[in-house]
């Protein structure tokens, strides 16, 4: 009887160890879930941000922000040039 029953001790032991490893292993997720919602938060933030500069500077940016807004501006333009193809294309 004395086998079985460290068996037994032992698959309990064991079962409790799993189980919380598994509840640790839940809770890490969870936490890594929260941390990409507040990244998430940052990051539509940051666009914000630079939507709202390049709204009112875009046409006289600091020197560190020229390259973007010249890109941003440039872009913009292809869409327009894009969207007048499209527009001929349909016959519109």
């Amino acid at each position: 009887m004395d086998f079985f029953e460290k068996i037994g001790d032992t698959i309990t032991s064991k079962g409790k160890e799993v189980s919380g490893k598994a509840k640790d292993l839940a809770e890490i997720a969870n936490l890594r879930g929260q941390i990409g919602t507040c990244e998430e938060v940052i990051r539509k933030n940051y666009i914000e941000i630079g939507r709202l500069y390049y709204e009112k500077e875009g046409l006289e940016p600091g020197a560190e922000y020229e390259a973007f807004c010249r890109a941003i501006s440039n872009a913009k333009t292809g869409i327009e040039d894009l969207e007048e193809k499209i527009r001929r294309v349909k016959g519109i």
